[in-house]
């Protein structure tokens, strides 16, 4: 479990551009995920920013017309 654990780090270390250290503490809640980052892993597991905050079960990420339609009421 922990090389497909740091296997997977080292990925997103690389698409995100955080480093090993920081990711392993937004994984252990030792360290506060900014907005921004937070989006960049939603996409990275193509998973919704409310499934990581555990606010829904629901793992697929919000439809792309739907943004649209947020950002346009907003």
């Amino acid at each position: 479990h922990k090389a497909i654990r740091r296997q997977r780090q080292m990925c997103i270390e690389t698409d995100l551009n955080v480093i090993q250290r920081t990711y392993s503490r937004y994984e252990r809640g030792e360290r506060i995920i900014p907005p921004d980052v937070l989006c960049k892993i939603a996409d990275f597991y193509n998973v919704s920013v409310d499934y990581l905050l555990e606010r829904t079960d629901t793992k697929q990420p919000y439809p792309p017309s739907l943004l649209s339609r947020k950002t346009k009421d907003t």
